[in-house]
């Protein structure tokens, strides 16, 4: 009785062997699958703050909102979609930079982004594209301290290293999403907190 009792655990021992080598592989592939859907989503969700801030500027010309609520309650944003890349869920915001003071403190609003006129498809009149060559990157919970924020986009506040390539960008935290972006070049950034460069 103590040879098949002993090949019985031989036996087991080999099926967990079998199934812990099954599941390092099975992990890294589900996890980059994950990643993957996550990605897909943080584009997704993104791009819904670009045109939240479209039809914003449609509602309120020349103007942009303040908090992210503001889009919600102007009807242009469903819902405050959250941040897919990181626990929390809080973007970093994208805001326009002309104006802003060391610290991130705004003490002009007027705008110095390049403004061309166009017209708008389907309703005859002449109106104007907004082009942000310069943008400021703010953490959601910095909001409040920033004196006539002006919302532009957001943008993860994750700097993992993504799967996929998105306009040349290969970190979450470089996958800019905002109102007025260059299709073919990436703005220059300034960082909430970061001293103002002197000439």
């Amino acid at each position: 009785m103590k040879e098949p009792r002993g090949y019985i655990l031989i036996m087991l021992m080999v099926v967990l062997t079998i199934l812990s080598l099954g599941l390092m592989i099975a992990v890294p592939v589900w996890q980059t699958q994950i990643q993957r859907e996550n990605e897909e989503e943080l584009v997704f969700r993104g791009n819904q703050y670009v045109e939240a801030i479209r039809l914003f500027q449609l509602k309120n010309p020349g103007k942009f909102p303040g908090t992210i609520e503001e889009l919600v309650e102007e009807k242009c944003l469903r819902r405050p979609y959250k941040d897919p890349m990181i626990p929390g869920g809080d973007w970093n915001i994208i805001l326009q930079q002309e104006g802003m003071g060391t610290m991130g403190r705004q003490t002009s609003i007027q705008p110095r982004t390049s403004v061309s006129q166009r017209t708008t498809p389907g309703d005859g009149q002449t109106g104007q594209s907004f082009s942000a060559q310069k943008v400021m990157v703010a953490p959601f919970k910095a909001l409040s301290n920033i004196r006539n924020a002006q919302i532009l986009g957001v943008v993860s506040a994750s700097t993992k290293k993504s799967i996929r390539i998105y306009k040349e960008q290969e970190s979450y935290d470089k996958w800019l999403f905002f109102y007025g972006q260059d299709q073919n070049k990436q703005p220059e950034i300034v960082y909430y907190g970061q001293p103002a460069k002197t000439p």
